[in-house]
């Protein structure tokens, strides 16, 4: 990319999207748009096409999505697998139809097998029945990625994806529905500490293992793949450690300085029991995380600490 290039980012005031202005800005990149859903409805194909005509657009981070933790996903399907296709659809199609130089889509960890062989190579995708409680938005993801794929293929479009582990950070939905795991431990564990609540009760039996990504350094990931990587398969984005619900839920209750105790409860789902990528091949391009999970707890935080205080 050209430091001067026009550069659209889908999603910029959510916790991937956010992350992704921070990196170009990092980087020397300085014409950067977005749009709030207000001020564009990106499952309006209309006017998606219209924007795309209006701006020139030379880049594209695909980051805008319908997202939620296990809750939201198992109560919301449709809406889930609807509105992430039909924003997909209609960016990656406007895309091409305006000449944008390249994009990139952002994916999830949930498209591969919930009993897939650990670490996850890119190449298991497809290989086995998803996580039942995200199917709806893996499938949607699924598509996103074969859709670039597809252009790549029969079109030439140098569109490309990249698929990041669990992501929290910055600009992250804490204490709601939707929330993921770390901000909704973090923002219960905030909320019992402040009430002095003797004990915190979590979803699930604490024992599956996840593997967590800072989402700077994801952003960081996907202007790198931007600059340097044209093929055809996604790209895995991950740390290559991972720890158990149960231990993050501890070092969280360190973070916080919560005194009160971590109950569980076996009745509510766990989801997939392992989910660790494979992420050789993007490290063998030359990036890797930087940011540990302790560092990136206390930096999300005391985000979230002054957003209350706001």
């Amino acid at each position: 990319m050209e430091k001067n290039s026009c550069i659209y980012v889908a999603g910029h005031t959510g916790l991937v999207g956010s992350a992704l202005v921070r990196s170009l800005n990092r980087n020397g990149y300085k014409n950067i748009i977005g749009r709030t859903h207000g001020a564009l409805d990106l499952t309006n194909q209309a006017a998606v096409e219209d924007f795309f005509a209006k701006e020139k657009i030379d880049y594209v981070f695909l980051a805008a999505a319908k997202v939620g933790g296990i809750g939201a996903n198992r109560t919301y399907p449709a809406d889930f697998i609807m509105d992430n296709l039909l924003m997909e659809c209609n960016v990656i199609k406007s895309a091409f139809r305006h000449k944008v130089k390249k994009l990139l889509f952002l994916g999830s960890s949930c498209i591969y097998p919930k009993l897939c062989p650990q670490p996850i190579k890119e190449e298991y995708l497809l290989t086995g029945p998803l996580e039942p409680t995200n199917e709806a938005y893996a499938l949607a993801k699924i598509s996103g990625l074969k859709m670039c794929s597809y252009y790549k293929e029969q079109y030439g479009a140098n569109f490309i994806s990249a698929m990041p582990t669990n992501l929290y950070g910055l600009n992250d939905k804490f204490g709601s529905n939707g929330s993921h795991v770390i901000p909704a431990i973090l923002s219960k564990m905030e909320a019992a500490k402040r009430l002095d609540q003797p004990a915190v009760k979590l979803w699930g039996t604490g024992t599956p293992l996840r593997e967590f990504l800072f989402a700077d350094d994801m952003a960081d990931a996907c202007v790198y793949l931007m600059e340097t990587y044209n093929g055809r398969s996604h790209i895995n984005i991950g740390t290559g450690r991972e720890l158990s619900i149960r231990d993050l839920a501890e070092l969280i209750k360190k973070t916080v300085d919560y005194k009160g105790d971590i109950v569980f409860d076996p009745g509510m789902p766990d989801g997939t029991p392992r989910k660790l990528l494979d992420s050789s091949r993007i490290e063998k391009l030359g990036w890797k995380a930087k940011i540990g999970l302790e560092e990136g707890l206390r930096l999300t935080y005391d985000s979230y600490i002054r957003s209350l205080r706001a």
